[in-house]
């Protein structure tokens, strides 16, 4: 699917024995098989959207544009991770007006 992320390439200098399992993990994990090229990066930008990842964001949706993504499928994906993780301030919030 893609490289590693220049950090992760960067451990190949400091620990080539751990590189290599970064590698081994994004190969299994990044083929494709029950999910296409362009949904899996479209949960992607979602997941480091959540993290606030900003470049990897920028880096994933030039990817999933070029897998076929639109403008409006990458907004739905990004909506999707706010609604996730905008629900965890909306629990904590109770907790203002918890009786118990």
């Amino acid at each position: 699917m893609g490289n590693l992320p220049w950090f992760a390439e960067k451990m190949s200098a400091y620990d080539p024995a751990y590189h290599k399992m970064l590698e081994q993990v994004a190969n299994l994990t990044l083929s494709p098989s029950a999910l296409d090229r362009k949904t899996m990066l479209l949960i992607l930008v979602a997941l480091d959207a959540s993290k606030g990842a900003g470049q990897g964001v920028k880096v994933l949706a030039g990817q999933a544009r070029q897998a076929g993504a639109s403008d409006d499928e990458i907004k739905e994906a990004l909506r999707l991770a706010y609604y996730v993780s905008g629900m965890d301030t909306v629990k904590a919030s109770l907790q203002a007006f918890d009786e118990g």
